[in-house]
């Protein structure tokens, strides 16, 4: 990064600086992608909480009303990302609560599906980190 101007370095910070202290819940099944996310986001100074399934991703929310954003893995078992923001958005409180979808099978339509069952935005796995942060500073600063 000391290669970059300091003008594009001062941005750099401020962009992370935007997340720093914001609370974020992973739902992901796969304990590598969790683990993953979890370092890079913490880097960011942001607080991760993890759920490995729809349903125990829900309960976090219920027990943690303050979550800034949600990251939702669509493909789990018992109960998959889509029927969880399904869930999270007839939930009052949680109707405007940012969620960026995550799914490793990216497919035609995946986007629309994801949009229509309740996600702000859309990635595709594996996650471009840059990419997960900007979405991640729009979304969390409206």
């Amino acid at each position: 990064m000391s290669k970059l101007p300091l003008e594009k370095r001062q941005l750099i910070v401020q962009a992370n600086n935007n997340l720093t202290g914001k609370k974020v819940l992973i739902v992901d099944d796969n304990v590598r992608n969790l683990f993953v996310l979890t370092a890079v986001l913490e880097r960011k100074g942001m607080t991760v909480l993890s759920a490995e399934s729809g349903r125990t991703g829900i309960d976090a929310l219920q027990k943690n009303p303050d979550i800034d954003l949600v990251l939702m893995d669509i493909m789990m078992p018992d109960m998959d990302g889509f029927e969880a923001m399904r869930a999270i958005r007839k939930l009052v409180k949680f109707a405007k609560l940012p969620i960026i979808a995550l799914t490793a099978k990216a497919m035609v339509g995946d986007r629309e599906k994801c949009l229509a069952a309740g996600a702000s935005d859309y990635l595709s796995k594996p996650v471009n980190i840059e990419q997960l942060n900007s979405l991640m500073q729009t979304w969390t600063s409206k």
